[in-house]
């Protein structure tokens, strides 16, 4: 069977073992393997997939970094040439051009498929509230297949594609990644933009990325990430909270107390939890226990309180002209959403912030928390005689990722006995994406043989995992220490502190004049040097350059030697500057020096 991973898609065209043209072939020919399951509401032409084909064929592969990639699209983001139908027929409109992150993936030399199936408007977790059908679960069709990008996560599980758009607003892009063994990415707000996707709540939708592993997720963002100034909700990424924990030997992550852990009865989800803690441990995480209840609270916010007049907003003219086009169940949710008032939104709001200032305290004691992505897995028999409660149960560990403006990302962690899929959703403050998917790339390789639902194996050349960009460590040993007044100049570079240590034996420290803040500045001597506390911290490569700039004289970056012999690029003091400093060597530390009052922390 033809592997449609990046990697191995990558390396075929670039050892020309295969073409373009083949792999539209067999895209064709597995959709039409599963043609009874209504996976697709519709697609490109079989002319037009050929006529592409030609297009890149006349192009260097290695020039395009998603050269010959076939890829779905939730049938609620736009695509030029094809309508948009949110599985609302009687709501469906012909866009003039495509949403901006399709755009910059065709433009990156991916080839559209078509649109996939949903939930209508976007609106449930199950994949079942659909007028093109019911979209069956890739493993047993007798299960769902989650939604509401359900389309989206099983063409690719089943083959058809090497990786899928969908949206997430409750977890509609991680649960039926869960059910359909995929990496589904739910990026931090305003990473990908939203422009040209029909809303369905817009102050917490993100599109998101379905992919066979972490690695082609990070590369899919990549090309789509990025401001845009077309779209409202888009915003530049903040530096301030890539910390590097992923990284490092040792990190921590949460899990629920064991009274919060649910799984509706179902013991095998449960114990193939345990054995995902168990499994993120031997990779250097330590478990803690935290209490996420202010989460679960938030968690049903979103469904009890004023955001479905949201969902409402997005459909207003339908429902107040042809309530009938839509779903029953759909708008059994949303109709209700018009009785809501400001107060009901303001009082939400507030108690919104109080449960998101209570749930902050997470992220002091953890890294990232680890949840189970859904507590079970229900028949589609099961969720149509109870769609309300099951669909509420599904969202448990879901819902409320996209209200406390955190990121997310779905990993599968293995099988039940029955043979259906189980995963797990490692999440994380705004911005820490790189963390969450290098870390899920380590997960995913640790306790998955195959990837999707056909079999397919891991890739031969699977690259590096997805990481930040380069980084350079620098040694500090002043008012850049943690907690002291130039440390934000760090972190908001997106640098993070790996250690603290001291120098060598052959240095001076120096109070030097001027201020606030008091600065010190460190000299090599040939005599008479002392050892001086110092910390060391990581910074992207890019932002180096910007960090240096700001430097004043008489600093600047030079080689500082540690006590180990090791060196590493960090602040030194030009000689001349010293002789209207005081010599604060003794001290042995800036931190010492200040706490005796000797110095200002200003």
């Amino acid at each position: 069977m033809m592997q449609l991973d990046l990697a191995s898609l990558a390396q075929a065209y670039r050892t020309r073992q295969q073409t373009v043209h083949q792999t539209v072939a067999f895209v064709l020919q597995q959709i039409a393997r599963s043609a009874s399951n209504p996976i697709w509401i519709s697609r490109v032409g079989e002319a037009a997939l050929y006529a592409r084909a030609d297009e890149l064929a006349a192009v260097d592969p290695q020039s395009l970094p998603l050269y010959g990639v076939p890829f779905a699209i939730k049938d609620n983001i736009d695509l030029a040439g094809l309508p948009t139908t949110a599985a609302c027929p009687a709501f469906a409109y012909e866009p003039q051009r495509s949403a901006t992150v399709v755009q910059k993936l065709l433009d990156a030399g991916a080839i559209a498929i078509g649109k996939t199936n949903l939930d209508q408007f976007a609106t449930g977790l199950v994949g079942t509230r659909s007028p093109y059908g019911i979209c069956r679960n890739s493993f047993d069709e007798d299960y769902i297949s989650g939604g509401s990008s359900s389309g989206s996560a099983v063409a690719l599980a089943l083959g058809q594609v090497s990786f899928a758009l969908g949206t997430d607003t409750a977890g509609s892009g991680r649960i039926p990644a869960a059910f359909n063994n995929l990496i589904g990415y739910k990026p931090t707000l305003g990473l990908l933009s939203t422009h040209g996707m029909l809303p369905a709540c817009r102050s917490l939708d993100a599109i998101s990325i379905f992919a066979l592993t972490a690695n082609d997720a990070a590369a899919v963002a990549q090309v789509g990430a990025g401001f845009d100034a077309a779209d409202p909700w888009s915003r530049p990424a903040q530096l301030a909270g890539k910390r590097g924990w992923s990284r490092q030997d040792r990190f921590r992550f949460g899990v629920p107390l064991p009274g919060q852990r649910e799984f509706f009865g179902n013991a095998q989800y449960a114990n193939l939890f345990e054995a995902s803690v168990h499994r993120c441990s031997a990779l250097g995480g330590i478990a803690v226990e935290v209490d996420i209840e202010p989460l679960l609270r938030v968690a049903r916010l979103l469904y009890e309180g004023p955001w479905v007049a949201e969902r409402y907003l997005a459909a207003q003219a339908l429902l107040e002209t042809n309530p009938d086009a839509l779903h029953p169940v759909t708008r059994q949710i949303i109709e209700p959403g018009r009785n809501a008032s400001a107060m009901d939104a303001f009082r939400a709001q507030y108690q919104l912030r109080e449960l998101a200032a209570a749930a902050s305290s997470i992220w002091r004691s953890v890294d990232l928390l680890l949840l189970p992505t859904a507590g079970s897995h229900y028949r589609i028999a099961e969720v149509i005689d109870s769609p309300l409660q099951l669909n509420s149960n599904l969202g448990r560990y879901t819902n409320f990722v996209n209200l406390l403006d955190l990121a997310a990302v779905a990993v599968p962690a293995g099988f039940t006995d029955h043979g259906l899929p189980f995963g797990v959703t490692l999440i994380g403050p705004a911005w820490q994406d790189d963390d969450l998917l290098t870390l899920a790339a380590r997960l995913h390789a640790a306790g998955a043989s195959s990837l999707g639902a056909c079999g397919a194996s891991w890739p031969a050349e699977p690259g590096s995992p997805p990481q930040a960009a380069a980084t350079i460590d620098i040694a500090v040993c002043g008012a850049h220490m943690s907690g002291l007044p130039l440390n934000h100049q760090l972190t908001d570079r997106g640098a993070w502190r790996i250690t603290a240590t001291r120098t060598a034996p052959e240095y001076r420290l120096y109070a030097l004049p001027g201020g606030p803040p008091a600065r010190p500045g460190l000299v090599r001597v040939a005599q008479g040097g002392v050892a001086i506390d110092m910390e060391i911290w990581r910074m992207p490569e890019e932002h180096f350059a910007s960090f240096v700039r700001g430097i004043p004289a008489p600093l600047g970056i030079g080689q500082v030697r540690s006590a180990a012999g090791t060196q590493t690029c960090g602040f030194l003091c030009e000689a001349f500057a010293v002789a209207q400093a005081t010599d604060i060597s003794d001290h042995g530390s800036w931190r010492n020096y200040l706490a005796q009052g000797a110095g200002t922390a200003q």
